[in-house]
């Protein structure tokens, strides 16, 4: 029936809906189908086995019977039948990963049949080499892709944004930092595929190095004051309670490529065919927010806890790099990641319970014109944070779903098509209204002087 109205086409087709993440993106999906309110009419689900969309579609519609949505044969590794699901839809979202093996065939076959395309990849090499690849055709053919649309990377995107807006002028940000802690009343287990990912990226560390070699150098935004140092390795962050380490996440990597986009282009990307009125917002928008080196960590309120993290950092970082490495971690994730990634992920009950807290701390300048004049240090502090359910599932799942629905309903208001972080995209939108509306918070903590 669905077919009829759209002529075959569907609004938005889940590419791996049966995946650990597929599901919740389509349990979440289906919130928002056919509500009156909601620019969803059409879903389509596609995978490798029938019978495994099968399986999700009823544990989405759980505890009602499932209704019947057009099930699609698709695999990444099979590029007509790629094209094949393109052609039938205004919006693919792509949930198999590790993207680095099986992300770049999808991208492919979105950017030449100008279909859009959003993910929930959170792999700098994936991301870098398909903008490497695949920006000019989707420019030209009207895709607009972006990856980074989960917890990777748009809550450190729009986190860094309302710091950076709370700075009013003449006060100007130096740096944020981004302390990320997951809590829970019951155990906390990621997502195997996001352990595959970090392995995987150790094991090709040198392919990003020497594809960013290979690229043009991109612009760096003008940042008052000195760069920030580096740091202690361990550091105790008394303002919120947690010890904190850096975390070697794809979320810096992604705010600088959107700081850097934005150098370019003060105003931000003009949109397709977009209202007086829409210009005259993403132009007051992007006016209010202010550069900052950006870095991430991840905190906890023992120290124990951070001793564990860095002992599995050093497991992947000292195995990842040879062959029988690699074997050993993905064979046994229980025992290297200690306890905290098994191959059949987390259990209902334990993502129902975890949560996230994202705290932004950001230094500056009271003024930053004196900034630019030399050896001033920061003597303006301002904190934020952003929280939301569990990380893995819900939270990118809620965020997917909310671009999606975006792109669906202001498509003009966006660009024609590219290759693009999620920052330069949504920011000007109202996805930060929207994720709020959706349980995810955004809050000012403090704004204080601090003594230089």
């Amino acid at each position: 029936m669905e077919e009829e109205q759209n002529a075959g086409r569907f609004d938005v087709v889940i590419l791996g809906a049966s995946g650990f993440t597929g599901k919740y993106v389509l349990r979440e999906a289906l919130k928002f189908l056919n509500n009156p309110s909601s620019p969803l009419k059409s879903i389509a689900i596609a995978g490798r086995s029938p019978q495994k969309l099968s399986q999700a579609l009823e544990w989405a519609f759980r505890p009602n019977p499932p209704l019947s949505l057009p099930i699609l044969p698709a695999d990444t590794a099979d590029p007509s039948s790629l094209r094949a699901l393109c052609a039938r839809t205004r919006l693919l979202l792509n949930c198999v990963g590790p993207f680095r093996l099986h992300g770049e065939p999808v991208v492919a076959a979105c950017a030449d049949a100008g279909c859009d395309y959003l993910d929930i990849s959170g792999e700098p090499e994936f991301m870098e080499r398909v903008e490497a690849a695949h920006h000019d055709r989707a420019a030209e053919s009207g895709a607009l892709v972006v990856s980074a649309c989960g917890f990777d990377s748009v809550p450190a995107e729009l986190g860094l944004m309302f710091n950076s807006r709370q700075w009013v002028g003449p006060a100007a940000p130096n740096r944020v930092e981004a302390y990320v802690a997951l809590e829970s009343e019951k155990s906390i287990v990621g997502n195997f595929a996001t352990y595959e990912s970090a392995v995987l990226g150790v094991a090709n560390a040198h392919k990003l190095q020497q594809l960013r070699r290979s690229q043009p150098r991109k612009p760096r935004p003008q940042v008052p004051g000195p760069p920030p140092s580096k740091g202690e390795t361990i550091e105790n962050q008394k303002k919120i309670g947690l010890w904190a380490v850096k975390l070697p996440s794809a979320d810096s990597i992604v705010v600088r490529r959107t700081l850097s986009i934005l150098t370019e282009n003060p105003h931000g990307l003009p949109g397709l065919n977009e209202s007086a009125e829409m210009v005259q917002k993403r132009e007051a928008f992007w006016s209010i927010v202010k550069p900052a080196h950006f870095g991430v960590k991840i905190g906890t309120k023992s120290l124990l806890s951070i001793l564990r993290i860095i002992m599995v950092g050093v497991f992947i970082g000292l195995l990842g790099s040879t062959s029988f490495g690699r074997w050993l971690l993905l064979k046994f994730p229980e025992i290297f990641s200690l306890g905290w990634f098994k191959k059949k992920g987390p259990s209902e009950e334990e993502v129902e319970n975890a949560s996230f807290k994202m705290w932004f701390v950001g230094h500056g300048f009271s003024d930053g014109g004196i900034a630019s004049q030399g050896n001033t240090k920061p003597d303006m502090e301002i904190v934020t944070r952003v929280m939301g359910p569990e990380v893995g599932y819900i939270t990118t799942s809620i965020i997917l779903i909310q671009c999606a629905l975006i792109l669906l309903s202001q498509r003009n208001n966006l660009p024609k098509g590219g290759v693009y972080p999620p920052g330069i995209i949504f920011g000007p939108t109202d996805l930060q209204e929207r994720l709020q509306q959706n349980g995810i918070a955004f809050e000012i903590i403090s704004k204080s002087n601090v003594s230089s």
